[in-house]
């Protein structure tokens, strides 16, 4: 099977620093003309604009069919790459070669006019993305319904909100009968049930064969849509796997969340008698890692100082998924008004028993806190995660049970007719292996 998607060599370069071009005068330019010598002169020939490398070497191919996750951090290239395959900025070297129509939303209310109404937009918007008057014709009632915007149908768009943009610009382009979808984080703007509507949309275009390009910082999002994923720092190609290898790397290399965090000196988060030092997992065997076996315990440790005794000390977390659903907080059991804790170095560990935790990615947050109302002396954001893996799994055991918890629980199977017991006792993991 052939690509749907080749991109070689990508690059783009973008000026900062240059001044707006305007139209000169031919007077204008016959001066600009005798002076330019005299200006590189003065220069010593270095110019003063400086130039930076939004996409470099880009290479990769998409397989029809395929939906595709982009990560990186903000200005790693991400809408720079959908831009030029949306052909709304040229590349500067090398290239995109597309076999399908492109249909694409940006930016909210891509190709809408704040003065025209809802109808007249649609049939711009569907225009400007290459659809037919007969296809929006044939489409137009869908369109409408999925937008929730039909008693403001025949209104100007410049009394919508920005979610009824987002609404009406998203339904647009997702009913554009195209072979490649892209997405930006447009998404976002939208309301919680909105978003999981335009995800199943995008879940129904996939399942039909077409292909699907999707940027977004919300992890969640791009692993209930993705089943592979690109991941692209400063302008390049980090690598291109399956979502949950592009998320994990994604994840171990950005600096607000790691499996591994050391604060130093200047931004460790502290008040003026304590700060947190440190914060790691640990497997059952004691050691620092990132990925757990889902059937084994592990810990999770943080150190901190103390500059002077803190009557009551509490040290706790908070655990949330990366669609940002909390699971569980706990405090240290040392954490009472008759106990002082300090000066010194501490830590705090608590360890999970095996079967505890789904497979996934888990943040965790950390808090100090002390009587009488136990309001924190520090909260740090989500910054540590961790990955939690079947490593043995295979067939149905491989699979992602729904839900964030996969406890090990236990099976009786009775023989109702004969109301004898059949003899055999399986756990959870054991039923979901023979059935």
């Amino acid at each position: 099977m052939n690509p749907i998607i080749k991109v070689e060599n990508l690059s783009k370069q973008y000026r900062i620093g240059a001044r707006q071009a305007r139209y000169a005068t031919l007077r204008e330019s016959i001066v600009g003309t005798v002076r330019a010598p005299f200006k590189r002169l003065s220069r010593n020939g270095k110019s003063s604009d400086n130039t930076i490398w939004a996409l470099k070497d880009v290479s990769f191919d998409v397989m029809p069919g395929e939906t595709v996750g982009i990560v990186g951090s903000n200005g790693a290239g991400k809408s720079t790459l959908l831009k030029i395959m949306s052909r709304i900025t040229d590349p500067t070297t090398g290239g995109i070669d597309l076999y399908g129509r492109v249909g694409s939303l940006l930016e909210v209310g891509t190709g809408f006019h704040p003065e025209l109404t809802g109808r007249e937009n649609i049939y711009l918007s569907g225009a400007i993305l290459g659809m037919r008057k007969s296809e929006i014709d044939r489409k137009f009632d869908e369109i409408v319904a999925f937008a929730e915007v039909e008693e403001f149908i025949d209104t100007p768009m410049k009394h919508y909100s920005s979610g009824m943009y987002i609404r009406l610009a998203f339904a647009v382009a997702a009913h554009l009968e195209s072979e490649i979808l892209v997405i930006d984080e447009v998404l976002s703007v939208g309301d919680v049930r909105f978003q999981k509507r335009c995800l199943g949309k995008m879940s129904d275009v996939a399942r039909n064969g077409r292909t699907v390009l999707f940027v977004s910082h919300n992890m969640g999002a791009v692993r209930a849509l993705c089943s592979k994923g690109i991941y692209i720092k400063q302008g390049q190609l980090v690598c291109r796997s399956d979502i949950e290898t592009i998320i994990s790397t994604y994840l171990s290399e950005d600096k607000s969340s790691s499996s591994i965090i050391e604060w130093n000196d200047r931004d460790a988060p502290r008040s003026p008698e304590f700060c947190f030092r440190r914060a790691y997992i640990l497997n059952d065997a004691g050691k620092c890692v990132e990925s757990l076996d889902i059937r084994k315990e592990f810990s999770i440790v943080v150190e901190y100082e103390v500059s002077r005794p803190i009557k009551g000390l509490r040290i706790g977390f908070a655990m949330q998924t990366l669609e940002g659903i909390s699971i569980c907080g706990s405090n240290d059991p040392e954490g009472w008004p008759q106990f002082d804790r300090g000066p010194g170095t501490f830590t705090s560990r608590c360890t999970f028993p095996g079967y505890t935790l789904n497979t996934g990615t888990y943040l965790v947050n950390f808090t100090a806190d002390e009587p009488p109302y136990h309001v924190p002396l520090i909260r740090t954001p989500f910054c540590l995660h961790f990955n939690v893996e079947d490593t043995i799994g295979h067939g149905p055991m491989k699979e992602r049970l729904p839900g964030v918890l996969r406890p090990n629980l236990t099976w009786a199977v009775a023989n109702i007719d004969t109301n004898k017991p059949s003899g055999r006792n399986l756990s959870n993991n054991v039923a979901q292996k023979s059935s």
